[in-house]
C-alpha cells in the first residue's frame, strides 16, 4: 500500500528538518513535510495546513505535534492517522499558561534585541536539548532559514500560554494513534502515557532508546523504524 505521510516540524525547524527521517521510509511512498505557515491563529494554521496536505497519515513533532492533533479533532476526515513526536495536548492551568505565556514574551524580546542566530544557539543550549548532538541538531540550517518575525510569531501566537488545552477533547479520537517519546526525555515520556491513557486502545506509545525530546533527529533510523512499522501492523 502507498502511504500518503503528511510531516510537520516543531518550533524553529525547517520542513527539510525531517529528512533524516524520510530518507529511511519506503521510497515508494508519497511523503511531504510542511514549514508551519505565518500570521495565523493555532487552529487556522492547523486547517492551513490540512489543507496544503489533504489527507494522509500526519506526523508531528512537538509544536507540530500540537497541530496535528487539532487538525485530528477538528478535521477528522483530513488525518487518517496520527503520529505525535515529544507531544502535550497543551497545558490545562490557566495560571501555567499566563506564565508560560509571561515565558514566551521575555523571549520574543531576547529575539529582538539579540537577534535570531544568538537566540537559536541558546535555545538548543537549554536543558531540554541536553541530549542532542551538535552534529545533528541542525542548527546552521535553523539559522538559515528561520526569521525573527516568524520565530516570534510562532511563540506569541502558536506557543503552549495561548493554545487552547486539548486533553478534554482526546478521546474523540476515532482512529490509530501513536505517540512516541525518547527514554531520556521524562517529562514527555510521562505526558505521553498521559496521551496514551487518555486517548484509549487506539492509542500506542512507543519509547526509543538512547534518545531526549528531539528524538526523530538523535534517532531518526529508529522513529521511522517504529512509525513504518506501527502503519504495517494496522492494515
Amino acid at each position: 500500500m502507498r502511504m500518503r505521510i503528511r510531516m510537520i516540524p516543531g518550533f524553529t525547524l525547517p520542513a527539510g528538518s525531517w529528512d533524516p527521517v524520510i530518507k529511511f521510509f519506503d521510497p515508494d511512498w508519497d511523503v511531504q513535510a510542511f514549514d508551519i505557515p505565518d500570521g495565523l491563529d493555532f487552529v487556522a494554521t492547523a486547517e492551513t495546513l490540512g489543507h496544503r496536505g489533504a489527507q494522509g497519515v500526519w506526523v508531528g513533532y512537538s509544536l507540530g505535534a500540537r497541530l496535528a492533533l487539532c487538525l485530528a479533532l477538528n478535521r477528522p476526515e483530513t488525518v487518517e492517522r496520527l503520529v505525535l513526536i515529544s507531544s502535550t495536548a497543551g497545558i490545562e492551568s490557566s495560571d501555567d499558561r499566563r506564565a508560560r505565556t509571561a515565558a514566551d514574551n521575555e523571549l520574543a524580546v531576547s529575539i529582538e534585541s539579540n537577534g535570531v542566530d544568538i537566540f537559536l544557539e541558546q535555545w538548543l543550549d537549554q536543558r531540554l536539548f541536553e541530549t542532542l548532538p551538535a552534529e545533528v541538531a541542525q542548527l546552521s540550517e535553523r539559522k538559515r532559514v528561520a526569521t525573527a518575525h516568524g520565530l516570534i510569531h510562532q511563540l506569541l501566537v502558536l506557543g503552549q500560554g495561548v493554545q487552547e488545552p486539548l486533553w478534554g477533547r482526546l478521546g474523540e479520537l476515532d482512529l490509530p494513534v501513536l505517540i512516541i517519546v525518547g527514554q531520556w526525555d521524562r517529562a514527555y515520556t510521562r505526558t505521553g502515557q498521559r496521551l496514551q491513557e487518555a486517548i484509549g486502545d487506539n492509542a500506542t506509545l512507543a519509547v526509543i532508546p538512547s534518545a531526549g525530546h528531539a528524538v526523530h533527529l538523535e534517532q531518526p533510523e529508529a522513529v521511522a523504524h517504529e512509525i513504518a512499522a506501527w502503519l504495517a501492523a494496522a492494515e
